[in-house]
């Protein structure tokens, strides 16, 4: 019998304000992660899943912007959850979760 392993779970939660760059405001593995991910459901804040762009954020320092290299990445997703959402890039937060 082979127990299968667990991949621990990353997550990164990004603050947007409409004129400025998004920064990352929390990150994590394992345990903070999940926590990370019930704090977001708690609030009504909208999660999206993508492990390589989680990965490449999770380099950024908290309350850092992120840098240019991954605008139109983060602004794919940004557009995705306002379309979700029906709002406008004004201001909003949003979790990458791996």
């Amino acid at each position: 019998m082979s127990k299968e392993k667990k991949i621990p779970q990353s997550a990164v939660a990004l603050k947007y304000e409409s004129d400025k760059v998004p920064k990352v405001i929390a990150k994590g593995d394992g345990h903070l992660a999940d926590k990370i991910v019930e704090i977001a459901e708690e609030h009504g804040v909208t999660l999206y899943q993508d492990s390589e762009l989680v990965k490449l954020l999770s380099r950024i320092e908290i309350d850092e912007e992120i840098p240019a290299n991954l605008y139109q990445a983060v602004a794919v997703v940004l557009a995705f959850v306002f379309q979700l959402n029906g709002k406008d890039p004004d201001q909003a937060e949003i979790r990458s979760i791996k």
